[in-house]
């Protein structure tokens, strides 16, 4: 059987397949144009960047499987894999850690002004030290809007340097969240407007797409520091870089954009006060081993025929091609 990688995975995700007997090729291409050719007799497809829609699997025969050495799901087209029988493989919490501690580290990069005050003192303006735009993190409030793994390990950090936490999530139980001592959140409107660092930490859908865009942006604190290291789209770019330009709040954090890879012109990134970060957060050598070897082991069992219970997609093995498996 045969399976192919849209773009190079990490080794220890390689070995699982190859020691499942599984042949592999890498595409090195994330449009269906350009790995099209690979697919058309593959058994299964692992996607890395890239996306994959109902015309490319219907293409593809013998697909049995999609993986995502990840979570987000924004590009498989997954009703059309669920009516066709296919499971999408994820690996939850794989880099979940590796996420929580990007967006940690922005939340104290932009707080203390770090990237500018570097670009400034490297020109040699020293002076910069007496404009007063950094701030100390304790009794700052930490806004968050999603509370699954990332999240939850986010919160546990921040209250652990002495912020205060606020938690929106539809999905989760309010005594969940305030048994841990957090303020729960009907919706995002407290968050918006009384938190100092508002990150964000859902997936990419209809209902969440430009969740925050220029109301929410005009209602924030003016030292608010925005965090986005979960999807592009999620916050309306347009819109942000226009209170960004004006000051509106104080920074933003950028590990995803709603184009990627984001272009060297892109307007938020003539700011100073954008961190940009190329969608790395989970790119650490932990989490890449960890994304990569889940969504392997996920392929090489369902190519083995076995029910994979990390899938997005649990309605699939409803569809005949799974009957009396």
């Amino acid at each position: 059987m045969k399976v192919v990688i849209t773009q190079p995975l990490h080794e220890d995700g390689n070995k699982i397949l190859r020691d499942a007997g599984l042949d592999i090729e890498v595409a090195n291409a994330g449009e269906p144009e350009g790995y099209l050719p690979f697919v058309k007799d593959a058994d299964g497809l692992i996607i890395r960047i890239g996306h994959i829609d109902r015309a490319t699997m219907e293409k593809c025969p013998n697909l049995k499987v999609i993986g995502r050495p990840g979570v987000g799901v924004d590009n498989v087209d997954v009703k059309a894999a669920t009516e066709l029988g296919i499971p999408v493989v994820i690996a939850p919490g794989a880099n979940s850690r590796s996420v929580a501690e990007c967006a940690f580290t922005m939340m104290f990069a932009a707080a203390k002004d770090m990237v500018r005050a570097d670009k400034e003192t490297r020109k040699g303006n020293f002076k910069v030290r007496s404009e007063y735009k950094a701030y100390e993190i304790l009794g700052k409030t930490l806004g968050l809007i999603g509370y699954g793994h990332i999240g939850s390990i986010l919160a546990n950090m921040s209250a652990a340097v002495g912020m205060k936490v606020m938690v929106y999530d539809p999905f989760v139980k309010p005594e969940v969240v305030e048994q841990q001592g957090y303020k729960y959140c009907k919706d995002i409107a407290p968050i918006i407007k009384e938190a100092d660092v508002i990150s964000v930490h859902v997936p990419l859908t209809d209902a969440t797409r430009d969740l925050i865009a220029a109301k929410e942006l005009g209602e924030m604190k003016k030292n608010a520091i925005l965090i986005n290291c979960a999807r592009g789209g999620i916050i309306n770019e347009a819109d942000l870089y226009k209170a960004l330009k004006d000051h509106a709040i104080q920074a933003a954090c950028l590990d995803v954009f709603a184009h990627e890879p984001v272009p060297a012109d892109d307007p938020l990134l003539t700011l100073d006060n954008v961190i940009a970060y190329p969608h790395m957060a989970g790119q650490t050598r932990e989490a890449a081993s960890n994304v990569a070897t889940g969504a392997a082991r996920g392929v090489a069992a369902v190519l083995a025929g076995q029910k994979w219970k990390a899938v997005c997609n649990p309605d699939c093995y409803k569809h005949p091609r799974w009957a009396g498996k």
